[in-house]
């Protein structure tokens, strides 16, 4: 951190109070925000780390009139399970607040106020999708309908969430009401806008200030900027009735926009934590300001509420925003609604005091540059073969040879050999480049140089070998069980961040306070004749049958969402239209990839009434050596086109499921000859 810097604010995306926490939050956001904060504590920096319960919004109301209750009794509920799951997983948040709360109102209300009173915003009149049975405008996600890439026929207003594509209620095909299916009809509505076309240039230059931030969160902000029309003014407002009110006069019925709302429940959380100075931490140019979030709230983060603070005047701006991308669950994206996910309140039930075993887990293999996998295998082997062969293994060895020699008291380095001053200048430096990497945002690799000091435990006690040299020198063995334990303890302050429950129980089993950061550059934390207590086992294996049990799970999670997608039919077609269709059975003669591609197949095709070349997109599904001899339903008279260089005299017809699995379209009946017209 600069010199200029006092102090650090750093703050985690506020999760939606309407579902439980799973992995992909963790690896997102919560769990390297509290490796940083930890690090920061344990260096003795002046730093509050700063969550809460994001509670107003469209999700939390559809999530209530799912079951049947007010919103307020969905906000309460799913409160208390994030932050009763976070505090026993080990994120050290200072506060965790809601933006349910009296405080938060009043920050966020008189946030708007000061940008309305400043001119800030333009009010616009729009036209918004409106239930006229239900009386009240509809927000994008209380409308469906089918997508117009896809044709998803259950795309929300909003997104479509079997493509991705981003969109706008408008452009749905056939919309309906969630509230009571019937077709909404278009009414206009005054709300405010906050006009980012205008504050462009500004935004431009404080990202200007900051490319050394990640490559896919600064690449993503430029990608906002650099598009065609670049930023587009964005409505400050919402006409709903669950939210903080608009605190102005004509705006009865309408709330603020959630991503208007919800950052300042950054500031508002700080209040509440530092009542009496706050504003050090906000507006204090010697404050740091971090955000740690997921990558799909980096345009929230880096263009909009920095745009908001710029135009309050007051406020610092973030000085960074490491984003993470998206954490994936055994090969699929991990989705709420499929129930496709690991969900750490049912962890921390399953996995009792296995909290630093997914901790650890999860930054190895965290998702900091490009989307990555988590799978209960790799899990396993985590445990087993890191956490207990390496880790475990040392410390283990390193307290049993201790007790087993000297009672338990740490015994004292007489003389060190040139090997001896090696292992403690390599000691000394691993606290530096632990550093280096987490001042960097490099947890993955923090992480990496943690384990690399317990790999380096191991190597010397298998070199030294002092339960065979016991028996010749034992004057030598005090020396490398001095060392050894030396290590262990500087194990116990590094690890800190990244496994606190760990590091707490070696602290216990070294029968020492714990030690901050700077303590681990030393190399003689262990005073001779310190008396250590009894080791415990520091990890336990996990077996196949605790893995298959959780594997199984998302089985039955998988099978119970399994829903059969039917596209709606296409646009009318005149019978005349069709029978310009020449269609005929034809027989697959040869088969073989198309080079440098991965989908296409080039076929040679019995039509009855020629031989000719398709080119296919089935690769992904048929291997060539298996579909020759297959009879399929083609289209004859389609004009041929070069596809790879290729020409293509034809077409094949598939039928494609939910998933997007092909399959051959053919007679059932073996003696339809090659060229049977298909009416």
């Amino acid at each position: 951190m600069s010199a200029t810097y006092k102090r650090t604010l750093v703050t985690s995306a506020l999760p939606y109070a309407n579902g439980p926490v799973h992995i992909g939050h963790l690896a997102g956001c919560y769990l390297p925000s509290d490796i940083f904060v930890r690090y920061k504590r344990s260096k003795g920096e002046d730093v509050i780390f700063i969550c809460g319960s994001d509670e107003h919004g469209v999700p939390i109301t559809i999530k209530a009139k799912k079951e049947g209750i007010s919103p307020q009794d969905v906000v309460d509920k799913y409160h208390k399970m994030m932050g009763d799951s976070f505090k026993e997983f080990g994120i050290s948040f200072d506060v965790y607040s809601r933006t349910s709360n009296k405080i938060h109102h009043e920050t966020a209300s008189d946030f708007f106020k000061t940008l309305y009173d400043k001119g800030v915003f333009t009010e616009e009149m729009t036209e918004q999708y409106y239930d006229a049975e239900a009386k009240q405008f509809l927000a994008d996600r209380y409308i469906t309908g089918t997508c117009p890439k896809c044709a998803n026929p259950n795309a929300y207003g909003d997104q479509c969430e079997k493509c991705g594509s981003t969109l706008s209620a408008t452009e749905l095909i056939n919309p309906k009401s969630t509230l009571s299916g019937s077709k909404p009809v278009l009414k206009e509505t005054k709300n405010w806008f906050l006009p980012l076309d205008k504050l462009q240039p500004k935004i431009q230059a404080y990202l200007d200030q900051h490319k050394d931030w990640k490559a896919n969160v600064y690449g993503q902000c430029k990608s906002w900027l650099d598009s065609g029309d670049g930023l587009q003014p964005r409505a400050m407002t919402r006409d709903l009735d669950w939210g903080v009110p608009v605190p102005v006069k004509g705006a009865e019925g309408k709330v603020l926009y959630v991503w208007f709302d919800a950052p300042i429940g950054y500031i508002s959380a700080t209040k509440e934590l530092k009542p009496k100075d706050w504003e050090l931490y906000w507006k204090d140019k010697e404050t740091r300001l971090i955000h740690f979030i997921g990558k799909d709230n980096i345009v929230f983060h880096c263009i909009i509420f920095p745009s908001m603070l710029m135009e309050h005047g007051e406020f610092i701006l973030p000085d960074n925003v490491p984003a993470n991308e998206f954490l994936n669950l055994e090969g699929d994206k991990i989705s709420t609604s499929r129930n496709w996910a690991v969900w750490l309140h049912e962890y921390l039930i399953d996995f009792k005091d296995k909290q630093d075993v997914l901790r650890y887990t999860l930054c190895s293999n965290a998702p900091e540059t490009k989307d990555n996998d988590f799978t209960w295998a790799d899990f396993q082997t985590k445990n087993n073969s890191e956490l207990v062969a390496i880790l475990g293994n040392f410390v283990n060895r390193t307290l049993v040879l201790t007790h087993k020699y000297y009672n338990g008291a740490v015994p004292s380095a007489e003389t060190y050999t040139k090997e001896d001053l090696l292992i403690l200048e390599q000691l000394a430096a691993f606290p530096d480049k632990i550093s280096a990497a987490i001042e960097q945002f490099k947890f993955r690799e923090a992480l990496a140089e943690m384990m690399n000091l317990a790999r380096l435990g191991n190597k010397y006690l298998a070199e030294t070998e002092p339960w065979k040299l016991i028996k010749t020198d034992e004057t030598r063995v005090k020396t490398i069980m001095n060392i050894a334990l030396q290590i262990t303890c500087n194990l116990a302050i590094v690890s800190e961040p990244f496994l606190p429950f760990t590091s707490r129980k070696l602290f216990t089993m070294l029968n020492m306070p714990t030690l901050k950061w700077h303590a681990a550059k030393q190399t003689s934390n262990m005073a001779s004749g310190h008396v250590i207590n009894k080791d415990e086992l520091l990890f336990a294996k996990i077996e196949d049958p605790e893995i298959q049990a959780q594997i199984d799970k998302l089985a039955a999670s998988k099978s119970a969402n399994t829903v059969t997608v039917i596209p709606p039919a296409k646009p009318e077609t005149s019978f005349d239209d069709f029978s310009k269709m020449d269609i005929r059975t034809g027989t697959i003669l040869e088969a073989e990839r198309v080079p440098k591609t991965d989908k296409l197949l080039k076929l040679k095709i019995d039509t009855g009434i020629d031989t000719r070349t398709v080119v296919s997109g089935i690769a992904e599904w048929y291997k060539p050596e298996d579909i020759i001899g297959q009879q399929v339903s083609m289209l004859v008279n389609l004009a041929p086109r070069k596809i790879k260089g290729i020409e293509s005299q034809g077409m094949i017809l598939m039928a494609a499921n939910s998933k997007g699995e092909l399959s051959f379209i053919a007679s059932t009946k073996p003696d339809f000859n090659n060229g049977s017209e298909i009416k």
